[in-house]
């Protein structure tokens, strides 16, 4: 799924479907976005591969609607819990994997037009992000 969602945010988020996705590069919007459009959009074909999987007896569609599933529900705590606190009850928390996810997610969010832009995966993230406080951590243990 992280080929897939990477895929999606770089050629249709910022492409085709950048109308929806601007004011998520943009400050102080609000607590509602635009870009939340792609959880409905996300969400329905997750749906109808349950569904079917479910009604059909069909093991794959089963499989892959609820693979989007949790995908989208690591997407919700990831992205907009941690990274964007857009919920308050993960703001104490810190890890040296997450706190690389945020940095390479401000690095993403410092290019305000769609043409810029880097790091458009979620859970796979370059080594630089993450290495210094890793390095750290791992100093501090020995």
């Amino acid at each position: 799924m992280e080929l897939v969602a990477n895929v999606m945010h770089r050629y249709v988020m910022h492409g085709s479907m950048w109308n929806f996705h601007e004011d998520h590069h943009q400050k102080d919007i609000g607590f509602f976005e635009k870009n939340d459009v792609f959880f409905v959009i996300f969400a329905l074909p997750s749906m109808l591969l349950i569904m079917g999987g479910f009604f059909f007896s069909n093991l794959y569609a089963y499989a892959l609607g609820l693979g989007i599933t949790i995908y989208g529900l690591c997407y919700f705590l990831v992205h907009d819990v941690y990274i964007h606190r857009r919920f308050k009850f993960l703001d104490n928390f810190s890890h040296p994997y997450l706190d690389g996810l945020r940095r390479a997610h401000k690095d993403h969010h410092s290019h305000i037009y769609k043409e810029d832009g880097e790091n458009f995966g979620m859970l796979w993230v370059p080594l630089k992000y993450y290495s210094k406080q890793f390095k750290d951590s791992v100093s501090c243990a020995i």
